[in-house]
């Protein structure tokens, strides 16, 4: 499994469709967290860019991946395959309340 960071430009004006949009995408993000595919998702203060990192085994994997986006249709992106990623989720062990 490879991983990509994704580098997505929002438009520099949020459509009212555009913002009917944003709960459908939270959910899909959080999907998608959830399953694992996404390690990462971040806004910029400016609400210009989005950063996520995806789990992807081919690059048009991760593309597939960014096409499930409700708002993919507002985005403008690159693909970034990463040699690592270190991240805290990797560092700390999983706490378990068993």
């Amino acid at each position: 499994m490879n991983q990509y960071m994704v580098d997505i430009t929002l438009p520099d004006y949020l459509s009212e469709e555009f913002m009917s949009l944003i709960p459908y995408q939270r959910s899909q993000v959080n999907r998608l967290m959830g399953r694992g595919i996404l390690n990462s998702y971040s806004l910029s203060m400016d609400r210009a860019r989005i950063w996520t990192v995806v789990n992807a085994d081919t690059q048009k994997d991760a593309e597939r991946t960014i096409g499930s986006f409700p708002l993919v249709k507002f985005m403008r992106y690159e693909i970034h395959e990463l040699a690592f990623n270190n991240n805290i989720a990797q560092i700390l062990p999983r706490f378990s309340l068993n």
